[in-house]
C-alpha cells in the first residue's frame, strides 16, 4: 500500500507546462461533456477532435467505452465504482492538460457531486463543463447501443435516465441542445466557444 510519506513527485525539474504549451501553441484544457446516453456526446467529441486536428490543435477523446475497456476495466457500476471511474479519468485528464493537450471527455457523469470531484482534481481553470442536453425520449429513440432496451427489461440496473437520476449542471460553461440542433450546428457552437480558449495562435 502506497503511503503519502513514501511518494515524492519530482515535478520541479521537469519541463514546465507553460513551455510545453508554448511549443504546441495551444492551451491544455479538459472539455467535460455530460449528458444522457444517446445525447450525442461521443459523436460531437469525434467531430470536434477532427476540427481541432485540422487547425493544428492536439486533443484526445476519452469516453466511457475506451476507458472501461482499458484503464477502468476492473470497475463495475456501483456508486463507489462510478466515483472511482471518474476519479481515474480526471487524474488522466490532468496529466494530459499538464502537457498542453486538450482532452475531450464524454461521460454521463450523472451527479453534480461526481462532476465536482472531476473539477477539483483537474482544476477549475482547466475544466469546462459542457452540457449536451437532449430529452430522455429522444436519447432512447436513438439507442444505438441497445442500452435503454436492456435497462427497460431489467438487464442493466441503475441505468441513468431509466432507474437512476441524471442531475443536469446548474451552470455549465456551454449548453448544447443536441435534439434541436443538427450535428453541424452543435459542432459550430462548440468550436466557436472553444477555439479562442484553447488556441494561442
Amino acid at each position: 500500500m502506497n503511503s503519502p510519506d513514501n511518494i515524492f513527485p519530482d515535478i520541479n525539474r521537469q519541463i514546465s507546462r507553460a513551455d510545453k504549451e508554448q511549443l504546441l501553441t495551444q492551451k491544455g484544457k479538459t472539455i467535460w461533456m455530460t449528458g444522457l446516453s444517446g445525447s450525442g456526446k461521443t459523436t460531437l467529441a469525434i467531430a470536434l477532435e477532427k476540427v481541432l486536428h485540422d487547425k493544428g490543435i492536439i486533443s484526445q477523446v476519452l469516453d466511457g467505452d475506451n476507458i472501461r475497456a482499458g484503464i477502468n476495466s476492473n470497475l463495475g457500476f456501483s456508486n463507489s465504482d462510478r466515483e472511482e471511474n471518474i476519479r481515474r479519468i480526471a487524474e488522466v485528464s490532468k496529466l494530459f492538460v499538464s502537457c498542453g493537450i486538450i482532452t475531450i471527455n464524454c461521460f454521463v457523469s450523472p451527479t453534480r457531486k461526481i462532476r465536482e470531484l472531476a473539477k477539483s482534481i483537474i482544476g477549475q481553470d482547466d475544466f469546462m463543463e459542457i452540457y449536451i442536453n437532449s430529452p430522455l425520449e429522444v436519447c432512447e429513440s436513438r439507442d444505438v447501443k441497445g442500452l435503454y432496451k436492456k435497462a427497460r427489461s431489467g438487464q442493466i440496473p441503475d441505468f441513468t435516465g431509466v432507474n437512476s437520476e441524471f442531475e443536469p449542471p446548474d451552470d455549465p460553461a456551454l449548453e448544447v441542445n443536441s435534439s434541436e440542433l443538427s450535428i453541424q450546428e452543435s459542432l459550430n457552437l462548440l468550436t466557436e466557444y472553444l477555439l479562442p480558449i484553447v488556441s494561442v495562435r
